[in-house]
């Protein structure tokens, strides 16, 4: 049985029944789920003479795997340009208890391009929870970046009660960061 499915992915199956035995099969590709049902008789799968192997009817059921659509896939992290919009954000998440987590990065710094959009994917999981920015420590005044103590690129900071509390400094692969960052999150959430 070949199947096309909707994000343009091939997904491609057959089935064979020798001695008249319904194998158990479970095939799963993005976005779509197949498994066979006990029995035989309604799928015309095809036929292989030329192999010398009989192909049955089967029952399938296709069920789609749809992503959740009410959340985005991705948040643009907002961008901080001054002391004074920091105090800004910081009082108004001490007023709803909220923690931010600033990502300090610079366009120069490659890991922190490349960085960026990991976060970016992983601020819709705590869109309530957590504000997620991000400054660009080349187009802001340096007393912006003393006040972070920033002494390395890409840092993850996590901010709650008008206080930096924990940071991740990201020089090691992205994903090994991300799940750095989720793990302090889960401490201040």
């Amino acid at each position: 049985m070949s199947v096309i499915g909707a994000y343009s992915h091939f997904l491609y199956g057959e089935v064979y029944q020798r001695d008249q035995q319904c194998p158990q099969y479970l095939v799963s590709g993005r976005g779509y789920f197949f498994s066979h049902k006990s029995g035989c008789g309604n799928i015309w799968v095809g036929s292989r003479k030329s192999e010398g192997k009989i192909i049955k009817r089967r029952n399938f059921r296709v069920e789609a795997m749809w992503p959740d659509l009410s959340r985005p896939s991705e948040l643009e992290m907002e961008e901080i340009n001054d002391s004074e919009q920091l105090d800004q954000i910081l009082v108004h998440a001490q007023q709803n208890s909220q923690p931010i987590l600033i990502d300090w990065m610079a366009t120069w710094c490659r890991k922190c391009i490349y960085l960026k959009p990991k976060l970016e994917k992983l601020a819709p999981e705590y869109q309530d929870k957590v504000k997620f920015y991000f400054v660009d420590v080349n187009k802001v005044p340096q007393t912006l970046v003393k006040r972070g103590n920033i002494s390395k690129m890409p840092t993850i900071q996590l901010w709650k009660d008008g206080e930096m509390k924990e940071e991740v400094i990201g020089g090691h692969k992205a994903w090994l960061v991300i799940e750095e960052v989720k793990e302090m999150i889960q401490k201040y959430l």
